[in-house]
């Protein structure tokens, strides 16, 4: 027997129009404007310029684009950037011995160490090395729990980005249905625990699905807001979509040399009423709120 449809959803289903684009790169310059507004005041104010000093370990090109990326959005927008780099032979106690040092320079406010790391370093170590209030990206223990009981010191960046992409696009986060594909401690988890805060921009029902969750494709269907960040290429297909539905796409994948996210976009831009592109979608929020953080630090560090 063939499914049948519920009254109306299938004339909703014809009269749906194509999916709005979210442009992230618009979203992110509007806000970056506001912080570099911030940053000049803050300056002004106290004589400090906010510093980020990035690591990098090794020399995978990837990580070398985004470290680049991100020390350009720095200096555009009024702080102070540096670069450490290490050879991917390094060892655990190298870093751990520069991370000590950033960790002692009073006049570095953020320290970003871009992961992956090389195999011989647990990563783990190296995030729980960095002081708590120069931990920009929010990963270390004591920040993450902070963001936890709802009384963040710093907000994680993707998962920032992505909930200032959806406020910003005035997309109902209150009430609604998020489900997140993936369960990253980038991601995944601390997207989840933002959106089910009793906060503005929050007060979600949040669902996290993962690689062992049965019914995946129905659950999602399931969704007023879909995120996806499991890393595989295109693997939200229009069966996992609501009609009408909001999807963010935080994957990056290569795929015969193109960039390509974890949603099939094309074909679900036929169902969804908005969708982020890849790339001009999260990646330029995630830089956004990473200059947003460091500020922040620049700000704890002068009280």
């Amino acid at each position: 027997m063939l499914p049948v449809s519920a009254p109306g959803e299938r004339e909703q289903e014809e009269a749906h129009m194509p999916a709005k684009v979210i442009d992230g790169k618009a979203i992110a310059e509007k806000l970056r404007q506001q912080i570099a507004a911030d940053v000049s005041a803050f300056c002004e104010r106290t004589g400090v310029v906010p510093h980020l000093a990035a690591v990098l370990v090794g020399d995978d090109p990837a990580s070398a684009v985004y470290v680049k990326n991100k020390r350009a959005a720095c200096e555009k927008n009024g702080f102070r950037s540096s670069l450490q780099r290490l050879p991917a032979s390094a060892s655990q106690d190298e870093l751990l011995a520069l991370v000590k040092q950033l960790n002692d320079d009073a006049a570095v406010h953020g320290i970003l160490v871009q992961l992956p790391l090389p195999k011989q370093i647990q990563a783990s170590v190296i995030v729980d090395a960095v002081h708590p209030r120069k931990d920009v990206d929010c990963f270390h223990p004591e920040n993450v729990g902070l963001l936890s009981q709802g009384r963040p010191r710093f907000l994680p960046c993707t998962p920032h980005g992505v909930q200032q992409l959806l406020i910003e696009s005035g997309v109902t986060i209150a009430g609604s249905h998020v489900v997140v594909i993936g369960r990253s401690d980038i991601v995944g988890k601390p997207l989840a625990l933002m959106l089910v805060q009793k906060t503005v921009g929050a007060d979600a029902t949040v669902t996290i699905c993962h690689s062992r969750t049965r019914n995946l494709a129905e659950i999602a269907r399931t969704a007023d807001i879909l995120v996806a960040a499991i890393g595989q290429p295109e693997f939200v297909t229009p069966e996992m979509v609501k009609p009408g539905a909001v999807v963010i796409d935080v994957g990056i994948n290569r795929v015969d040399g193109k960039l390509v996210g974890d949603v099939a976009f094309a074909s679900v831009c036929e169902l969804a009423s908005a969708v982020t592109p890849v790339p001009g979608g999260v990646g330029p929020m995630t830089i956004t709120m990473l200059l947003r953080n460091t500020l922040a630090a620049a700000s704890l560090a002068t009280r």
